[in-house]
């Protein structure tokens, strides 16, 4: 019996489909509360498929596959950075302001 597997244009999209709902089900449940160390774990993800798509733009012999490689390095470091820029800017409004006010004044903006 032959164990190889080949990964098939049909089983490739039905694991892409699993990774979908999966994912679909596992944020959907996610508490507020918990939305920026998500975020955090996220961007790390986002990381690794910089890396990946870096591996197949190396990888690529045709002028579309490194079309493809490259647009995929530069929207996955684009989600990376914006990632953290999103992230600081939460963790931003759990920071205490140095600032104390007196009774009966509105911040000025």
């Amino acid at each position: 019996m032959d164990l190889a597997t080949t990964l098939t244009g049909f089983v490739a999209l039905y694991i892409f489909m699993l990774a979908a709902f999966t994912g679909y089900e596992i944020i959907g449940r996610v508490p507020a509360i918990l939305h920026t160390p998500l975020m955090s774990g996220s961007n790390f993800v986002h990381g690794i498929v910089v890396v990946g798509a870096m591996y197949a733009l190396l990888n690529a012999t045709s002028t579309v596959e490194q079309v493809i490689g490259f647009a995929g390095v530069l929207l996955g470091a684009g989600n990376a950075a914006g990632g953290y820029v999103v992230t600081e800017r939460m963790l931003e409004m759990f920071k205490p302001s140095d600032k104390k006010q007196p009774a009966g004044e509105q911040k000025k903006a």
